[in-house]
């Protein structure tokens, strides 16, 4: 893995962390004191799997 994808996935999985630490789950997740935490955690999510398609795309360009 490039130093660049190692980068952002550890940033990613930091963020991810952290708003899983900060969701109050008394008040249940899809309260609005929670959305923020929720929503941050969605575009992580969603940039962590971005990380490992353009790594994939990366390696497979190196093979042909």
């Amino acid at each position: 893995m490039q130093l660049f994808y190692k980068i952002f996935l550890v940033l990613f999985i930091i963020f991810i962390a952290f708003n899983l630490y900060a969701v109050e789950w008394s008040l249940g997740l899809m309260s609005e004191d929670n959305l923020k935490y929720v929503f941050s955690l969605s575009a992580a999510l969603v940039g962590l799997i971005l990380v490992f398609v353009l790594h994939t795309w990366s390696k497979l360009k190196v093979k042909q």
